[in-house]
């Protein structure tokens, strides 16, 4: 296990990898239930999208250890799976199996410019300030997820506001949270994990941890094959493509599909992987020169391409790199045994669907904001004192939570930097990939507008 994940390499331990893998799981074991209730909505099957789920979530996970060696976890995408479900079924009409070729289609791509080092060029084409900011807000939208997870902040007025404690969900979120940074302080090992189980634990008496709203695993599998290679059949394909007259709304909804999957991935690579050490320097910089997959980012990069497509074989909307990996590394994940860990409980979260799926978002919701702060760090690398490099990494940072989107707060960076890079007179100084990356997010929000 030493050699093949070059343990002492990375400053880890067996141990430690393995409460890293549980944090990051229960962190975000969360979609195994969230996913088919929101993808049930198109009229797909409960039960097919739950092991749909939990197989590509699987899948991609056990590439991303075993392939990249990196700590990170990936599943049906919060955010792309509303897409899926409210735009491209509810609103624009297509069928599910539709939107489920659509997806198929976008991880092809993203795995055709992943190889073709278009992903890695964006990368290297963005600017030191602008990659810090990325970090912040990473910590900044991680922390926000977990409040609005447990309702801390509502938005009954239409303005976001502070919620009164008066709700046992509260109450319990507020002790794991002191917990874990009771816990992290003091140095603890595998502290967050334990604020979960403690916290769980602490929701029984509450009422919040309860099995009532359990998944059972009955009926499950016999309705994968519905979902399963639906793409494949005269629903998928030939449908998507029978109407000339749509195909480009076809195009343009693949091209969103693909936007928001590779900023979201770009974005929490860069946010998680370059403070901790998990994407080096050395990686940095082999993506200008490597021929091949010649460093853990290629091979990252890679993995995250190939989930999307397997998990729409399967019968689930995009597949991606979960923010929520930042649990696991604040837990000190730094290789690939953290995502064999989570991969494994995924595989078994089929079959102990009613424990695992009762354990309640206010048990994992203080640790997500206790990481938050953690990750917020990087925000002291910008030179704020300077307007220029405070605007875009302002918006890159602060846009991610109030959009709720890594993908916006890219969006927002990418473009105020090119704004204010050009009132300097300096706008041959832009990478041209920031250029045209910034079109294209400009044109997404115009089409999105016109849909």
């Amino acid at each position: 296990m030493e050699k093949f994940f070059h343990l002492k390499e990375n400053g880890t331990t067996v141990s430690t990898e393995i409460t890293a893998g549980l944090t990051t799981f229960f962190a975000m074991s969360y979609i195994i239930i969230v996913n088919p209730q929101i993808l049930e909505k198109t009229g797909m099957p409960w039960g097919g999208v739950f092991l749909a789920t939990i197989i590509a979530a699987m899948a991609g996970t056990l590439v991303m250890g075993l392939f990249a060696n990196v700590p990170y976890a990936q599943a049906a995408g919060m955010g792309l799976n509303a897409f899926f479900t409210y735009t491209v079924c509810l609103g624009l009409k297509f069928t599910w199996q539709e939107a489920l070729t659509m997806v198929f289609i976008c991880g092809l791509i993203n795995i055709i410019i992943t190889v073709t080092k278009i992903r890695k060029m964006i990368i290297e084409a963005i600017p030191e300030s602008l990659q810090h900011a990325i970090g912040g807000g990473i910590g900044i939208f991680v922390a926000y997820v977990g409040m609005l997870n447990v309702g801390l902040i509502n938005f009954k007025s239409g303005v976001p506001a502070l919620s009164n404690f008066n709700t046992p969900t509260l109450w319990v979120f507020l002790i794991g949270l002191l917990l874990a940074i009771v816990l992290t302080v003091l140095n603890v090992r595998g502290g967050l994990l334990i604020a979960i189980i403690v916290t769980a634990l602490v929701g029984i008496p509450f009422g919040v941890t309860t099995m009532s709203s359990s998944v059972s695993i009955s009926g499950a599998f016999s309705q994968l094959p519905q979902t399963f290679g639906a793409i494949f059949t005269s629903a998928g394909f030939p449908a998507l493509f029978s109407d000339p007259a749509k195909l480009p709304l076809v195009i343009v909804t693949i091209f969103a599909f693909s936007m928001s999957d590779t900023f979201d991935t770009i974005g929490t690579f860069i946010g998680t992987g370059r403070r901790t050490g998990i994407f080096s320097d050395k990686d940095m910089k082999d993506l200008e020169n490597g021929n091949g997959f010649s460093s853990k980012m290629d091979k990252a990069l890679f993995s995250d391409s190939i989930a999307t497509s397997i998990g729409a074989i399967f019968g689930t909307s995009n597949t991606t790199t979960y923010v929520e990996s930042a649990a696991g590394i604040g837990a000190g994940g730094r290789t690939g045994l953290t995502s064999v860990v989570v991969a494994i409980c995924f595989a078994l979260s089929a079959f102990l669907a009613p424990v695992i799926s009762a354990v309640p978002s206010a048990a994992t919701a203080g640790v997500l904001v206790l990481v938050g702060c953690m990750m917020v760090a990087s925000l002291r690398e910008i030179a704020w004192n300077d307007i220029s490099e405070a605007i875009p990494a302002f918006f890159a940072a602060v846009f991610m939570a109030l959009t709720y989107s890594i993908s916006y707060g890219i969006a927002g960076g990418f473009i105020m930097y090119c704004l204010v890079m050009s009132c300097k007179g300096k706008a041959k100084q832009v990478h041209p990939v920031i250029w045209v990356v910034s079109a294209l997010f400009i044109i997404d929000f115009v089409v999105q507008a016109l849909l």
